[in-house]
């Protein structure tokens, strides 16, 4: 990666940082510091603006080049957690089962997701339709909201 660019935005569920650089992001954290910045590179700016329009509800999928992950398994399990489509939800197990991998991969994904709302790791739940933790922002508290907003716009109840 190149010299990293950020921006930092207000949202209902605290501030999102964003980091990349004219290619790629890198990292998008909810509940980082600082004060507010909007980027200056193309692809930090893109999503930025992807975002606020997720947010508002204008937008349910993304178009941003995100750094890869670090082996091909995980490439295909990342895709998996992006294919889970916007208002719906899908247990470890189910999500596990789809993707020929384990429960417990699918955990270790979503643990170490290092980009929140754009590869959707709140849309997957505990056996039973448990919320389960979330690893960004306030955790659980997070991710009920991020699904609420969610059913909001779908008009779908899941849980």
């Amino acid at each position: 990666m190149y010299a990293r660019d950020h921006a930092l935005i207000a949202t209902p569920i605290g501030p999102i940082r964003i980091e990349g650089d004219d290619r790629q992001l890198a990292r998008i954290a909810i509940g980082a510091e600082g004060p507010p910045a909007w980027g200056t590179s193309p692809v930090v700016r893109a999503a930025v603006e992807q975002l606020q329009q997720w947010l508002a509800g204008a937008r349910r999928d993304f178009t941003l080049p995100l750094a890869p992950p670090p082996t091909p398994r995980g490439a295909i399990l990342r895709d998996g957690l992006i294919a889970v489509p916007f208002g719906s939800t899908l247990s470890y197990g189910d999500l596990s089962r789809a993707l020929g991998s384990s429960a417990r991969a699918i955990g270790q994904l979503c643990a170490r997701n290092p980009f929140p709302i754009l590869v959707p790791c709140h849309r997957v739940l505990n056996q039973g339709d448990g919320l389960g933790a979330y690893s960004a922002g306030q955790g659980p508290t997070t991710k009920s909201w991020l699904l609420e907003h969610e059913r909001r716009l779908t008009g779908e109840y899941l849980l």
